[in-house]
């Protein structure tokens, strides 16, 4: 199961477990831990209480109360200094050992804050990257639909060199408004590029006595339908080409959906059944994990009906991320979130 970055209040996120940014005392100062503690009941302190103080980059666990969720885990995060008194470590450590905490238990499911990201002072990029990436290397090895959680877009950046060089991007390429002449290109572009949908396209023109009746598209001749129908039987599906692909990066097929960011049942659909259409969100998350070229991308995409558009803000992000050899599908979410754009991950 996959990390998922979501904007929402932790103490109503419905999951197994939610973690706590506390501190060594599990005393309520503040903030997120102020919240869970408010929202859980007098139970929940009375339990910490009981516990007594957690080292900082460890962590304990109790019962969620009134809270949705079955537990807290409790972690202690460190404080910046600089960064140069073992702050990474420690933080790397208070996502670790929530995470094995949660599986100890039976978790199928967790949710994160942005540890020690608050009145802490880490740095915000910072603790988002160590977030992704110890999020990412325990789910290579084990299975968990894990949260990152977002309250408010001024609790959350990436860094400013990223921001800046999209931003440019964005501006240089990213039409909002188009002439109908442009509009018109577009389409036609589009409707050459879904070869495997061109048979819903076409108009038939009339027949001719004596003769076959042909198809035509606006006023250029194409292919009679008996030929279409034999360009579609061998025309490979999503699944195989996805495997030659694998095969050519040599890669293995775990390895490849689980940096796809994608679950283990839509895998499962992906190459158990021939007829199924991946959406487009996970066709880009499959290109992201094979590190494809634009262009590789593009024409993966318009194997299953698809194509990237500078018309579309998501699409204008995804190109920036694959041109500039961004290959984190986790990267590119938190890219797509800042600007209030669906993020890759998907459950279908």
């Amino acid at each position: 199961m996959p990390l998922q970055i979501i904007r929402q209040d932790i103490t109503k996120v419905n999951c197994d477990a939610i973690v706590n940014p506390s501190n060594r005392y599990l005393y309520p100062s503040g903030g997120a831990d102020l919240a869970i503690n408010r929202a859980a009941g007098e139970k929940l302190y009375a339990a910490c209480k009981e516990i007594g103080g957690v080292e900082t980059g460890k962590a304990v666990i109790t019962p969620g109360f009134e809270l949705p969720c079955k537990y807290v885990i409790h972690t202690s995060g460190p404080y910046w200094e600089g960064g140069e008194h073992g702050e990474r470590e420690l933080l790397i450590s208070c996502y670790k050992s929530s995470l094995l905490l949660a599986k100890e238990n039976g978790c199928e499911s967790i949710a994160f804050p942005l540890i020690s990201a608050g009145v802490y002072g880490y740095p915000k990029d910072q603790v988002l990257k160590i977030a992704i990436n110890t999020i990412s290397e325990f789910l290579f090895e084990n299975e968990m639909m894990v949260y990152l959680v977002v309250f408010d877009k001024k609790s959350y950046q990436f860094s400013e060199k990223l921001f800046s060089g999209i931003t440019s991007y964005i501006d240089d390429y990213y039409v909002i408004e188009h002439s109908d002449n442009e509009r018109d290109r577009r389409y036609i572009t589009s409707l050459f590029s879904q070869e495997a949908e061109m048979c819903s396209t076409i108009e038939s023109a009339p027949v001719t006595a004596g003769k076959a009746s042909c198809f035509r598209m606006g006023s250029t001749p194409v292919k009679k339908l008996s030929d279409i129908e034999d360009f579609i039987k061998l025309d490979e599906s999503f699944s195989v080409k996805l495997l030659k692909l694998i095969d050519a990066k040599g890669i293995s097929d775990v390895e490849c959906y689980k940096k796809a960011n994608v679950s283990k049942q839509t895998w499962y659909k992906i190459m158990n059944d021939k007829h199924y259409k991946p959406n487009k969100k996970t066709v880009i998350s499959f290109a992201v994990a094979l590190e494809l070229t634009l262009d590789e991308t593009q024409s993966l995409l318009a194997s299953v009906g698809f194509i990237l558009s500078n018309s579309s803000l998501f699409d204008v992000i995804i190109m920036y991320c694959i041109s500039n050899g961004i290959y984190s599908v986790l990267e590119i979410d938190s890219v797509l979130f800042s600007y209030d754009q669906e993020t890759l991950y998907s459950k279908l």
